[in-house]
């Protein structure tokens, strides 16, 4: 039997191992003071797309965000806090439908285990203000082999 089946069995029924809530900053990255808002706080500073994807965990419709096709340079940004999340040397066309990088800002994501579809996936989150962004996958691209595909109404690009 292979990894994922098993997984997914032992998902089933209860039994599969919980990664860690929340991935640790590396030694040396800046500390991120956490951004608190009220529900009716998060309301009024976000879009209801925006607000349903960041805050009740969402996915918006693939091929659907215009940073697609964002291909200047510069950075991606949380569009719940403005935290800086990927740089655009990072971005890549994943063909997934949805903006993919292959590696994160240092200390930008935290992340946990989603068993929402039953087999366990990695889900990440804005550090500062706890914003869903989407899920990493572990079949992207040289030098990380990460892909982490961004839902792009939870992004905001500010170019260089």
């Amino acid at each position: 039997m292979t990894r994922r089946p098993l997984l997914a069995m032992l998902c089933a029924i209860g039994l599969a191992p919980r990664l860690s809530n929340a991935q640790g900053p590396a030694a040396g990255t800046p500390k991120i003071d956490p951004l608190r808002l009220t529900d009716a706080q998060w309301k009024q500073r976000l879009t209801p797309d925006q607000y349903a994807v960041m805050r009740q965990e969402g996915t918006e419709r693939p091929f659907t965000s215009p940073l697609n096709d964002e291909h200047r340079p510069g950075v991606f940004h949380c569009a719940g806090c403005d935290l800086a999340l990927f740089s655009s040397t990072t971005k890549f066309d994943s063909g997934t439908g949805w903006p993919s990088f292959y590696a994160a800002l240092p200390g930008a994501v935290a992340t946990k285990t989603d068993f929402k579809l039953v087999m366990p996936r990695t889900e990440y989150h804005c550090a500062r203000c706890a914003g869903h962004q989407g899920h990493v996958f572990d079949d992207g691209p040289k030098p990380t082999g990460l892909r982490y595909c961004n839902n792009g109404v939870a992004l905001k690009f500010v170019p260089a």
